[in-house]
């Protein structure tokens, strides 16, 4: 990865928006080969453009999703629809994506984050040549931020 972007500026940018916006602590899973999401989760992404090109994404297992959710929206759990944790992922990918920014080469745009809902379990190594992937723990799921340069 070219940019000058570590682990621990992910770890710092994840804890700034779980802790600060929704009192949350989520733990780093020390770096290992592979970190695993469960089979359905949320995927939310931002894309980059400018001096430094990627893709931002956050993916966050259903259950961390919905709890997420359910504090962001200060609801009961049982009342959070899907459309309702769709938005709240793009919401947490921007957020995370924002500051992860804010370590990046300028100038530097990013796109409006979009989410999706995914069923296949999803496995990354955590460091690749163009690839950062952070993986998180929470008693409701586990958590992935990836970081993807592109040439």
């Amino acid at each position: 990865m070219r940019a000058q972007l570590d682990e621990q500026s992910v770890i710092s940018a994840n804890a700034q928006f779980w802790e600060q916006m929704l009192a949350f602590k989520l733990e780093p899973v020390p770096m290992a080969e592979v970190f695993c999401v469960g089979t359905r989760h949320l995927l939310g992404s931002v894309e980059f453009s400018g001096m430094w090109k990627g893709r931002i994404e956050v993916l966050i297992d259903e259950g961390l999703a919905l709890s997420a959710t359910a504090a962001m929206l200060m609801q009961p759990i049982d009342t959070v629809g899907q459309g309702d944790t769709l938005d709240a992922t793009k919401e947490i990918a921007n957020m995370i994506a924002g500051v992860i920014k804010s370590s990046l080469p300028r100038p530097c745009t990013m796109t409006v984050p979009e989410s999706m809902v995914e069923t296949n379990g999803c496995c990354h190594p955590q460091r690749t040549e163009d690839t950062l992937a952070v993986g998180f723990r929470h008693a409701d799921g586990d958590l992935m931020v990836r970081v993807s340069e592109h040439s």
